[in-house]
């Protein structure tokens, strides 16, 4: 007996496992785990050394390990990626990390995992049935209107996901960032306009998702104003991308909410307007800004920059120095959540999967659909996110105490 798919995507294992299935399983885990490093390395093609070397590059293959699928044990060996890659926030070395099959992973993805998947990498609903039978052992139950009423479902997830009250939640932080990917929306460039928070108990959370213009301040105050009628509060601290619409829309529907610039994207911006020659010193200047020990020390780094890149490059120089209180706004929180407030990168991280594996085809069926697709591989990944460094301290910047240079100085209760 095969395992077979329910309607609703579970799956029921019975007491025989063929061969045939379970190597068919192996060897389709092996195409895509091939295929996905190929496209990581081509991608990054560019990226090479002083020397003229790749930084990133193939380096044989992982120690073999077991993997359980619906279709029985499957041995696995996959490619070994050499990332020499430097991050240019943290400093910390680049790792390739497979979507596919995380270093942890030791069983295939939830069907309710792999299907939204397969949809956005291209699959028509036709292509499901002798894509997953390799991975389920059976068709049963996959045909092509059970994959249409699955879609249907998710459509309805997602669209009850944008209509629940958020009264409860209470959002201390927020991140924001208008996301493109390759999969077919209702109009010219629109993106997917994603919302996520940190709730008093230092857990992370997706708030909202959905389709907008990065560059419209009325796209995000649609947004905005759809959480506020749903019962959000004001957040402490909103960080994002100066180049958005968000921060106007902000200031209307949220006006108590401080602003926080991503350096991520500051440090691209300002690395496009310099020669390349000029790139990696401005961009180790700038390190010295955001990883400051305290605000005074941030502040005479900026003064340092300014002098050093002003002369030549001063609009380089104008978009941080302008900047400059948005820029450094972390340092009136709790040292410990400096790290989390200084990107957008639990955004960035979420999407990176989803940017890779998605691209225009006939499978990806309409901008209610793709949407959806998208909404399920994110609520999928949050399963996995882990609470912020210091999620006591999160209730204390809610309530109102006083921090600075990351230091408590004083209590909302002392201060009344």
């Amino acid at each position: 007996m095969l395992s077979v798919v329910n309607e609703d995507g579970t799956t029921q294992s019975g007491s025989l496992i063929d061969e045939i299935v379970r190597e068919g399983a192996r060897r389709m885990l092996a195409a895509a785990l091939e295929a996905e490093v190929d496209q990581y390395i081509a991608e990054l093609a560019a990226e090479k050394d002083g020397a003229g070397r790749r930084l990133v590059v193939r380096n044989g293959r992982h120690r073999p390990r077991t993997v359980t699928t619906a279709a029985g044990p499957v041995e696995v060996s996959a490619p070994h990626v050499n990332d020499r890659r430097v991050d240019e926030v943290t400093g910390e070395r680049m790792r390739f990390s497979s979507k596919i099959l995380p270093p942890w992973c030791r069983k295939s993805p939830k069907i309710s995992e792999v299907l939204p998947l397969l949809y956005l990498h291209g699959l028509s609903s036709g292509d499901f049935v002798p894509a997953l039978e390799q991975f389920l052992g059976s068709s049963a139950g996959l045909s092509p209107a059970t994959v249409t009423r699955l879609t249907k479902q998710w459509q309805a997830d997602h669209a009850a996901f944008q209509d629940r009250d958020l009264s409860a939640s209470d959002y201390v932080y927020v991140w924001a960032d208008g996301v493109h990917l390759k999969v077919r929306l209702g109009q010219a460039h629109s993106c997917v306009l994603v919302l996520m928070g940190v709730r008093v108990d230092g857990t992370k959370e997706l708030i909202a998702l959905a389709e907008g213009l990065r560059e419209s301040t009325e796209s995000w105050a649609d947004l905005l104003r759809d959480c506020r009628r749903r019962g959000m509060k004001d957040p402490e601290l909103v960080v994002g991308d100066g180049a958005m619409g968000l921060w106007k829309a902000l200031a209307e529907v949220f006006p108590a909410a401080r602003h926080q610039r991503c350096w991520v994207h500051k440090v691209r911006n300002v690395a496009n307007m310099l020669p390349k020659s000029a790139q990696p010193g401005a961009k180790k200047a700038l390190q010295e800004i955001y990883n400051a020990e305290d605000r005074g020390h941030a502040e005479k780094a900026v003064e340092d920059f300014a002098k050093i890149y002003g002369a030549k490059w001063p609009k380089a120089v104008k978009k941080i120095t302008d900047d400059q209180d948005e820029l450094l706004a972390f340092y009136d929180f709790p040292a410990e959540h400096w790290v989390h407030l200084r990107t957008t990168n639990p955004i960035e991280s979420t999407f990176s999967s989803v940017k890779l594996r998605t691209k225009v085809t006939r499978g990806a069926g309409s901008p209610a659909a793709a949407l959806a697709m998208v909404f399920k591989l994110v609520e999928s990944a949050q399963e996995r996110w882990r609470a912020i460094t210091g999620a006591h301290l999160v209730p204390l910047v809610r309530a109102g105490a006083r921090f600075e240079n990351g230091a408590l100085v004083e209590r909302a209760e002392a201060v009344a």
